[in-house]
């Protein structure tokens, strides 16, 4: 037997896929908004985990419900249901347009479970033939390989052989591309109220209610996905709130389990009903340890001094970046909703994210990309006025090295 080695980034290298291009350093330990690695240095983190830790690290809330859970029951399958995730699916119930709940592992698995749905909906209530979904460049949805297809960015999708058939893509915000291609074949339109990944773009009001409309007109169904954008992270519980515009099928993850790998999606008992046992399934999606902290942190995020936190919030940050632009000019423009934040790089910086990023690690910042040229904020909901200026005294630390 080989002998064990200590680890450090150099061990990455040797032992994990090369799918990654992880920081030098290594977190070990984490507090609210506040992480330390390997050598004990402090980082401000306004990454979140990529909009995961809604709550912060280590939220007392969230270890006390792994904690009293671990002790009971962690897992038991789908065979048989159990008492946290039947509480959990109530209250997504009582706080969205949804009547019915399937609970999986990741936004991924969400996704696929609701594109499976939509389809499978409409070839057995209306048409054999009415398999087209309607998606849009620079979208993300997964890397499986249906989500990856539905996805808009062919840099995630190409290169693994022939792709699911009937996926269309048009430009995001653009009713009229949506109109030129939608038709009875259609099954489904699926769309980020706020696009993540592609670059922290929010749909406008206009083409939100024009593609409900479009899917009604079309009996076609309409499907959000809020992996990154829900559960509180625009200062809503969902976006899609924020609209007046409800979806058929809505997905969430991320932030629904503070960090516990959980996701859900959500629809009406009517398109529920076209499934039936056996059709879909997990094996560890919905087990009581993962709802247990769901129901924690859902509790804590559904709360109006949270999601009212969440644009007061904002508006520091986004003060702060203004300020930046005003020294340096290194920002077009700076867009997304509640504390998911995109500021796009202009300038001497322009198209350098990830030396953004690596400057801010450098001098004790998380920080996030969405692309070459964009820089993403997805910090904790509950992220203290300290920690946001202190965070942003080393983003400015990081950019003005850059400049010199």
């Amino acid at each position: 037997m080989k002998e064990q080695q200590a680890v450090n980034r150099q061990t990455y290298d040797q032992v994990m896929l090369p799918i990654y291009s992880p920081a030098e350093f290594i977190p070990v330990r984490g507090e609210g908004s506040r992480v330390w690695d390997q050598q004990g240095k402090e980082y401000i983190d306004f990454a979140g985990g990529i909009a995961v830790l809604a709550l912060g690290h280590c939220h007392p809330a969230l270890v006390a419900a792994v904690r009293e859970q671990s002790e009971k029951l962690w897992h038991v399958s789908n065979i048989f249901t159990n008492e946290p995730a039947l509480t959990l699916a109530q209250k997504l119930i009582g706080a969205t347009f949804a009547e019915r709940v399937f609970f999986a592992n990741s936004g991924a698995e969400a996704n696929e479970a609701a594109f499976k749905l939509a389809r499978h909906y409409a070839i057995t209530q209306h048409s054999p033939y009415k398999t087209k979904i309607i998606a849009f460049k620079q979208a993300f949805h997964g890397r499986t390989f249906f989500t990856v297809s539905v996805g808009g960015q062919a840099k995630y999708a190409d290169g693994f052989g022939p792709k699911p058939a009937d996926i269309i893509h048009v430009p995001f915000n653009d009713l009229e591309a949506v109109k030129a291609v939608i038709d009875e074949e259609t099954c489904a339109v699926v769309l980020e109220p706020v696009q993540g990944e592609g670059g922290v773009t929010a749909a406008t009001q206009e083409f939100m209610e024009g593609v409900r409309k479009l899917c009604d007109d079309n009996k076609a169904l309409l499907v959000f996905d809020e992996v990154q954008s829900g559960m509180g992270r625009t200062g809503q519980l969902f976006s899609y709130m924020h609209y007046g515009v409800t979806p058929d099928i809505l997905t969430t993850a991320k932030a629904l389990g503070g960090g516990f790998p959980i996701s859900a999606m959500l629809t009406t008992a009517e398109i529920a009903q076209a499934m039936g046992p056996g059709t879909h399934g997990t094996t560890y999606g919905g087990n009581p340890l993962a709802c247990a902290v769901g129901n924690a942190a859902f509790d804590i995020i559904n709360t109006k001094d949270v999601l009212d936190g969440v644009a007061k919030r904002r508006e520091r940050i986004v003060a702060h970046l203004n300020k930046l632009n005003d020294k340096y000019g290194i920002f077009s423009e700076i867009r997304g909703m509640g504390l998911l934040i995109g500021a796009e790089l202009d300038g001497k910086l322009q198209g350098r994210s990830k030396d953004v990023l690596q400057a801010c690690a450098t001098e004790g910042l998380m920080m996030l990309s969405a692309g070459a040229n964009i820089l993403r904020f997805t910090p904790s909901l509950i992220i203290s006025e300290e920690e946001i200026n202190s965070g942003m005294v080393k983003l400015e630390q990081a950019i003005s090295h850059l400049f010199s």
